[in-house]
């Protein structure tokens, strides 16, 4: 599904992968955003730090309900890639859930934005593929940002 699939009253969302990210006074803050490829002199490879940055809008038909936000990384053929390890168990997404009410000063039909920031350490990527950061909403992808791993040519 893509963005201009949704119907209206849907949540929409915006997202980029940066090498850091901060939500902070409903501002999203991005440092290095828009790439899409990394190259390493090998793999496995771990990568120091991506960030996914997104904003997501809520319109005023969706407020003061639950919705749960995911994501999570898949490789070139759709299989899920652990985001990292906790306690020796893979974690296989990231998971909350946000609820945005309605403000006095808010307009009926009014959208609002709720900024997110993830930043994953130490990631991971176990072989060159082509990689997918997937984000859902209530279980409904809505955003596929790609990511492209390759090994460096040795002169």
């Amino acid at each position: 599904m893509d963005i201009d699939d949704l119907v209206p009253g849907s949540l929409q969302v915006d997202a980029f992968i940066a090498d850091t990210v901060e939500a902070i006074n409903g501002k999203l803050y991005a440092h290095g955003a828009g790439w899409s490829m990394l190259s390493a002199p090998s793999v496995p490879v771990r990568h120091p730090r991506i960030g996914i940055g997104a904003i997501i809008r809520v319109p005023y038909t969706a407020t003061n309900t639950e919705h749960k936000v995911e994501i999570r990384l898949e490789d070139g053929n759709g299989q899920a890639v652990s985001l990292a390890m906790n306690q020796g168990s893979a974690v296989p997404g990231f998971r909350t859930t946000i609820n945005v009410g309605r403000p006095p000063h808010l307009q009926p039909g009014e959208d609002q934005n709720v900024p997110l920031a993830v930043n994953i350490d130490g990631l991971i990527f176990p072989r060159a593929d082509s990689y997918r950061f997937v984000l859902l909403i209530n279980d409904e992808v809505v955003k596929s940002l790609p990511l492209r791993v390759s090994v460096r040519q040795q002169p």
